[in-house]
Formats: C-alpha cells, sequence, structure tokens
C-alpha cells in the first residue's frame, strides 16, 4: 500500500503546478517578491507608502452550487473567473484596489489539466482586476469529493487609502442611485436555478431565441468584475458615497448594507431592463418579484451612490470604462431600507 494507491497521485499535483505556471505568471505584479511552489507568497507594500493612511482590505467567497454546472457542461475555464470576481468585487466596493489573491481547490481526484484550466480561469479574473496570483493550494481527497467534482474558493487582498474608503457615512437624502449591469446570474442563486431548469445535458444544449444563446451557456456565464469601472469613476474626481455587490439575497439583502441610519433606498423596477434569463428563469419556475428580487441581482451586478452634482460625469467615466450605467432610484429620508416600486 502507498498514497497513490490511497488515492493521492503526488505526481499529478506536481503535473499540475507545471501546467498552471504559464497562467499564474501573466498575473504578476512588481510587488511579488515570491515564485510559485513557495510556501508563502510575499507581497511588497513599499509603492504604497506615500498614503496618508494605507489600510488593507480583504475578501474571501467560493462559488457555490455553480460548480455543479460546470461540471455537467464539463467546463472549467471560466469558473474562477467567478471565484475571483465574488472576492474582489467586495474589495472594490469599499473603495480598495486588489492587490493579490489566493486559490483553494480541493478534488476528489487531481486531473492536472482539469486543474490547469480551473486556475486558467482565476487567472483570467486576476488580470481583468489587476490582482497578482500569488498562491493557492490544490487538495485531492479522494472519499471526501466525487472524483470527477471539486470545490473552489479563493481569498482577496487590496490596499485604500483610509480617506478614500466607501463607507456610506456621507450618504444623504436626494444623492442617486445608479446601477452597472450584471453579466447574468453571476454566482448566487444557483440552488433555485438547479431546481427551475432540468440539470441533464440536453437541457443546457437547448438555445432559447431571447437568450441568443443556450441555458447552458447562459447560465455559466461568469461573474462580471467591476474594479476597472469602479476605478474609473474614482479617476474622473468623483466620491462614490456609498456602493453594493448584489451577491446572494439580491437587492433586499444588499442594498440596505450600503446605507446609514435614516436614509432608505428607493429603486425603480422599470429604469433597466431586467436580463432575459431572469425572466425565463422567473416564467419557468413561477417565482414571485418579492422572490426574485431577493435571491439575485436581476442585472444590476453593482450599485452606487453619487450626489447628484456627480451623476453626468460618473455615467461619462463609466461609459468610458464599456459599462452601460443607468440611473435607478434616489436615496430618501427615513427608515434605513428598500422601497422597490
Amino acid at each position: 500500500m502507498d498514497y497513490k494507491k490511497a488515492g493521492v497521485d503526488i505526481e499529478a499535483g506536481y503535473k499540475s503546478v507545471e501546467l498552471m505556471k504559464e497562467h499564474v505568471k501573466e498575473t504578476m505584479r512588481k510587488e511579488v517578491l515570491s515564485n510559485i511552489g513557495g510556501f508563502s507568497g510575499a507581497f511588497s507594500l513599499a509603492s504604497f507608502k506615500d498614503m496618508e493612511k494605507p489600510t488593507l482590505v480583504s475578501g474571501t467567497d467560493g462559488v457555490g452550487t455553480k460548480l455543479k454546472l460546470a461540471f455537467l457542461l464539463d467546463r472549467h475555464d471560466t469558473i474562477g473567473i467567478d471565484c475571483v470576481a465574488m472576492c474582489v468585487n467586495d474589495i472594490a466596493c469599499a473603495g480598495g484596489e486588489p492587490l493579490f489573491f489566493l486559490d483553494y481547490i480541493a478534488c476528489g481526484k487531481n486531473f492536472p489539466e482539469k486543474i490547469a484550466e480551473i486556475v486558467k480561469g482565476v487567472a483570467d479574473g486576476c488580470k481583468q482586476s489587476n490582482a497578482a496570483l500569488i498562491g493557492g493550494e490544490t487538495a485531492e481527497m479522494p472519499g471526501f469529493y466525487p472524483e470527477d467534482e471539486y470545490d473552489l474558493a479563493g481569498f482577496a487582498v487590496g490596499i485604500v487609502d483610509e480617506k478614500d474608503l466607501i463607507t456610506g457615512k456621507d450618504l444623504k437624502a436626494g444623492d442617486v442611485l445608479i446601477g452597472i449591469p450584471s453579466s447574468g446570474v453571476h454566482s448566487n442563486g444557483f440552488s433555485l436555478v438547479r431546481k427551475v431548469f432540468e440539470m441533464n445535458k440536453e437541457a443546457l444544449a437547448k438555445e432559447y431565441a431571447e437568450l441568443g444563446t443556450t441555458l447552458g451557456d447562459a447560465l455559466i456565464t461568469p461573474t462580471k468584475i467591476y474594479v476597472k469601472a469602479l476605478r474609473s469613476v474614482k479617476e474622473a474626481g468623483v466620491r462614490i458615497k456609498a456602493c453594493s455587490h448584489i451577491t446572494g439575497g439580491g437587492f433586499y439583502e444588499n442594498i440596505p448594507r450600503m446605507l446609514t441610519d435614516g436614509v432608505r433606498a428607493v429603486v425603480k423596477k422599470d429604469s433597466y431592463e431586467v436580463l432575459p434569463i431572469f425572466k425565463l428563469l422567473q416564467a419557468t419556475g413561477g417565482i414571485s418579484d418579492q422572490d426574485m428580487y431577493s435571491t439575485y441581482n436581476m442585472g444590476i451586478g453593482m450599485m452606487i451612490a453619487v450626489d447628484p452634482a456627480d451623476v453626468n460625469t460618473t455615467l461619462e467615466a463609466l461609459g468610458a470604462a464599456g459599462e452601460k450605467a443607468t440611473v435607478v432610484g434616489e436615496v430618501v429620508a427615513g427608515e434605513k431600507g428598500i422601497d422597490l416600486c
């Protein structure tokens, strides 16, 4: 008996590392002081010494049951983008610039080419957010996971000058809410998705005219990364007063998190076009509006609040960054919460 016969192939682990190195290399920043394969990742903060009060911000998350979709489709090259997005979007939501990212992959059996595909997606997400992929772990866990399944999670660290933290403390009645579109379902609510739609290859391969693609392609679309979009607003001289990353819990849970006591968000549902995938999901599953807006981003992946005088500049900056942002509501005086009308 040896470790390989017990289900753990050390040689496969070595091969995975070799295959992923080319993808990891593409994410490097000048501040990275370590090489892939070491016991830890080192990152210099010397570039940020001129900040008045440099402040680290962090985020950690996984992809959830969207992984089940990747298994069914046997597509593993974009799920890593989802993992990065779920972490770095939270950092950007606080006003931070992502610096580096680490991933964790646990699998039933290490198939090096599949692991490399997953890490390629992670690297793509890191490149989109300008974060260095400075480390990670691949754990082969036979008997814990089925051979053809895995879990994926990540952790990111960013930096912001304390004075530039987005906290919502200056939010006041009359401020304007701007929604930045999502790319689709992103990485939340897939337990419900998998109950509404048949999860088999035939159903996922079905073309829908309203989607312009197959159901599988629409659902696997990776989570949008908003780092560059929010940076463009900051570089345009606009102070984002509050920001909400619309993830699990949808509008009703996430938007109140950006508010301070004494103000309330009013969002107009007809102010933007709900994405076709959500309309199909709601109609097929007979899901109420309340449940849809309590579970999904409904086409708005990031919402920001700005002063009325900054609305045009904000929309122009976002447009230059490739985002078709829309004014979706306003902040009013009242009990902290949200009204959808």
